[in-house]
């Protein structure tokens, strides 16, 4: 026995003897002595600096004794240019709910997924802290913070800060340990579900089950836990409902990290794995509500950048400077709500009468008349078709015809309402109008009306409601043929036309007057909105291109459908997209995204964000300005010269007309190089319309609206007087083949604004070519050589539009001149007249006099 321990003690190593060995090994090497003594000390430094570093962090984490109160709500203030306070944004949908009332399959798949040492660590999980640096320097980024983690970075955002840095991490930690040691593992869970963002203001698990499944957390299942704790690794990018497909995915992921825990068996993530989403997403409403559509437009622009930035509008005390001017805003409101309510005086009348003759061209003849009818009471009695379809589509009669099951009998119930009947008359008989205004140089939008009273209608009539522009859509049209090299004098004969759209279909379009049968150049069809001469150039000019320039100029949102009726306006916009769009012909074709936003400050003052719009070619210069220069022509001469009466003032001002068929919608749109303003007067159901066709016309309705604002706005110096659009470059005058007829003739014809003189000139040159351009254009002897030469034809065609005959240039008395035109006729393109005085000046509303 004890020879063979002796044995075994004498087989053992000899352990004693190795710290000699290690002794001696160092005293003859000692590089590494003095590398070893090195390497132990620089690590006890590393170790001291860090412990310093981090107990100098301490006392800059939060304290959370009250963590639950912690993210106290700092509601954002929105400002208008000049400081005013315009909204507060605050949150009040926010519920909390205990844990208990949570559903366990929330729980389950939060942990799951997010922690699953959750009940084992102290608030920081360093084995996974270690492998998410490890995997990270390799190039595959993972997240290491543990649910006690992000509830920190969650409540604490400014605190800690928003910077992917080290300085953040220790502050996380530190924050988090805090957190452990003050509350319980419940009350954590408890907190975080209750304080985690989820979009669309949807803040903690309350409200995003409502939001995205119609149900209380209570509610929620293995597959709607899922898609929710789902969301948290990234709420925009796994968003589930922009990007469905990402969001099923990622859904799927947490199914399977719960069947891997546990919590699911094999069968049920099957099962639940080929399921589709069952988004029922219904956006929560704020109850606090803006007071003006401007500010709930900027509330929506405002959150869909705060969900791609980090922030949460209703808590983060955010300070938003707006664009909006508030003498501008007043002007605005104010033209809308004078002229809103003369024109409904006038609507109320006009339909509360037998007879649809008009009876004034001015407002204060129906609003003397208005308390001696019953207002729209033909209208009521002569439409009962249209009563009825009206209270089929209201819920109180789906409700009682679910009740009656009979269709007649619950109309008929219905109709002895007298409520329910006064509510309908006044909300299908409630004239509306929208007003947007933006300066053209910086794209800011600096007025915006929505409706006549936002407290009574919150639909926006300036982003919201798309309706048809009518020929306020035609300078796109004339745009897109300049931009193909076409010349403004180019004619075409005023005759009825037929076109044939792509699916076979015939289009014939018209005026309310006859055709004239005579040469209209592009300007003259432009000036007084003649359809027919307008559908000849968008044939010329092409679909796509005039499809492709209103893109380009600002109608970008609306879908515009390439049928040869969209010359004259018929694919429905938005009044915003229609002003952007003359804004940017304004800015001599540079087009700029409608700015609402400046700048957002944070609490303290500091900048957080800044926004301009960057400037983007739409159409050539030259193309806006002889834009510009035609659309003078409409408020000096054409269809659109009330407004210079109503304005008061000798401003460079352009604009257009707009009025859609049956009177539906009227639409003015105005120019100046300070401010391009707009305005669209309609009711919201279109089948209810303005009755006369004088009143009906966007002529005689949005353009009062429009020149009310200018005048008060022009009067205050609120923009320059002065301020003047550049000039059309000169362009060459048209050159045509000599005629075998030897004649030569000077055409003198004056323009009626402000006494400028055009002189056209027919002369026939030494070269064998004739002259034709103005008197301007005359005096220039060194045109380019390579003239556009004409056919004898289309030198006849010339001729006659400007009133002579071909052969002899004696004046025909069949013909008239655009002047003489004008003059005489005083139509507009859909027929109405601009009604003179007996001075001969435009007849003014005696609300502007």
């Amino acid at each position: 026995m004890d020879q063979g321990h002796a044995q075994q003690t004498e087989n053992m190593p000899d352990f004693s003897r190795r710290p000699n060995r290690l002794i001696r090994t160092l005293r003859n090497h000692p590089v590494i002595l003095y590398g070893l003594i090195g390497f132990v000390s620089l690590s006890l430094l590393c170790f001291i600096a860090a412990a310093a570093y981090i107990y100098r962090l301490v006392p800059q984490t939060p304290e959370v004794t009250q963590i639950g109160q912690a993210k106290v709500a700092q509601p954002s203030v929105v400002l208008t240019a000049d400081g005013t306070q315009l909204v507060t944004f605050r949150r009040n949908f926010q519920e909390w709910v205990e844990l208990d009332k949570i559903s366990p399959h929330v729980i389950q798949a939060l942990i799951s997924t997010e922690d699953k040492r959750f009940y084992d660590h102290a608030g920081v999980d360093v084995g996974r802290t270690l492998a998410a640096l490890f995997f990270t320097a390799q190039g595959d980024t993972q997240g290491g913070s543990t649910i006690t983690q992000q509830l920190a970075r969650n409540i604490f955002t400014e605190e800690i800060g928003r910077s992917r840095n080290i300085n953040r991490k220790l502050k996380e930690i530190i924050t988090a340990l805090k957190i452990e040691r003050q509350y319980s593992k419940e009350e954590i869970l408890e907190i975080y579900l209750n304080t985690v963002p989820f979009l669309y203001n949807a803040f903690g698990i309350e409200m995003a089950a409502r939001t995205y499944f119609r149900q209380s957390a209570s509610q929620l299942g293995p597959l709607e836990s899922a898609t929710l704790v789902g969301m948290l690794k990234g709420t925009h990018y796994y968003n589930p409902v922009v990007n469905p497909e990402r969001a099923r995915a990622r859904r799927n992921i947490v199914l399977f990290q719960m069947q891997k825990e546990g919590q699911l068996s094999q069968d049920q993530y099957l099962a639940l794995r080929d399921q589709p989403l069952q988004i029922r997403f219904s956006r929560q409403v704020d109850q606090s509500g803006p007071s003006t559509h401007f500010a709930e437009h900027a509330r929506k622009w405002l959150i869909d950048w705060a969900d791609r930035h980090d922030y949460d509008l209703y808590t983060d005390g955010l300070i938003v400077h707006t664009t909006l001017d508030e003498k501008l805003q007043e002007a605005a409101l104010r033209a809308v709500e004078k002229q809103g309510q003369a024109l409904q005086h006038i609507a109320d009348v006009e339909w509360g009468r037998k007879t649809d003759s008009v009876l004034s061209h001015s407002s204060e003849t129906y609003i003397k008349l208005r308390s001696k009818v019953e207002p729209f009471s033909y209208f009521w009695n002569s439409r009962n078709d249209l009563v009825d379809a009206f209270i089929r589509e209201t819920p109180e009669y789906r409700k009682e015809f679910a009740a009656a099951g009979n269709e007649s009998a619950a109309i008929q119930k219905l109709k002895q309402d007298r409520k329910f009947m006064q509510r309908l008359r006044e909300q299908k008989t409630r004239l509306e109008t929208g007003f947007v205004a933006i300066d053209p140089v910086t794209g800011e939008v600096k007025a915006w009306v929505g409706s006549r009273d936002f407290e009574k209608d919150q639909f926006d009539h300036v982003a919201q409601a798309e309706r048809q522009p009518g020929s306020t859509f035609k300078p796109i049209v004339y745009g897109a043929a300049l931009e193909q090299g076409f010349h403004p004098a180019r004619t075409y004969r005023d005759n009825l036309i037929t076109i044939q759209a792509p699916d076979g279909d015939l289009w014939r379009p018209t005026d309310m007057t006859a055709p004239t049968g005579r040469a209209m150049s592009m300007r003259e069809g432009l000036i007084h909105s003649k359809n027919t001469i307008t559908a000849q150039v968008m044939q010329d000019a092409g679909l796509s291109n005039i499809v492709a320039l209103a893109q380009a100029v600002g109608v970008n949102q609306s879908k515009l459908t390439p049928v040869p009726s969209l010359a004259l306006g018929t694919s429905p916009v938005t009044l915003l997209e229609m002003v952007t769009a003359y804004a940017t012909i304004a800015q001599a074709g540079e087009f700029k995204q409608p700015v609402v936003v400046k700048r957002i400050t944070d609490r303290n003052g500091n900048l957080v964000a800044e926004f301009n719009s960057r400037p983007q070619r739409a159409l050539s210069e030259s193309t806006a300005l002889e834009l510009i220069d035609m659309m003078r022509g409409v408020v000096n001469r054409g269809t659109g010269q009330v407004v210079k009466s109503l304005v008061g003032f000798s401003a460079d001002i352009a604009g257009k007309t707009g009025t859609t068929q049956n009177n539906t919608d009227g639409w003015f749109i105005m120019m100046h190089p300070n401010l391009v303003a707009g305005s669209w007067v309609g009711f919201n159901d279109s089948r209810v319309t303005m009755r006369s066709d004088y009143w009906g016309q966007g002529g005689h309705n949005a353009l009062l609206v429009v020149g009310d604002f200018f005048r008060k706005v022009l009067k205050e110096k609120q923009i320059d007087v002065r301020a003047k659009f550049p000039k059309p470059p000169k362009r060459m005058p048209l050159m045509v083949e000599r005629s075998r007829d030897d004649w030569a003739t000077v055409l003198q014809e004056r323009a009626q604004g402000k006494g400028e003189t055009t002189e056209i000139i027919v002369r026939q040159e030494p070269d064998g070519t004739t002259f034709i351009g103005d008197s301007r254009g005359a005096q220039i002897d060194d045109w380019p050589e390579t003239r556009r030469r004409r056919s004898p034809e289309e030198l006849a065609r010339i001729m006659r539009s400007l009133g002579r005959d071909p052969v002899t240039g004696a004046a025909l008395e069949t013909s008239r001149s655009a002047e003489v035109y004008s003059a005489r006729e005083r139509q507009t393109s859909s027929g109405s007249s601009n009604s003179l005085r007996s001075d001969g000046s435009p007849d003014v509303p005696e609300s502007f006099r």
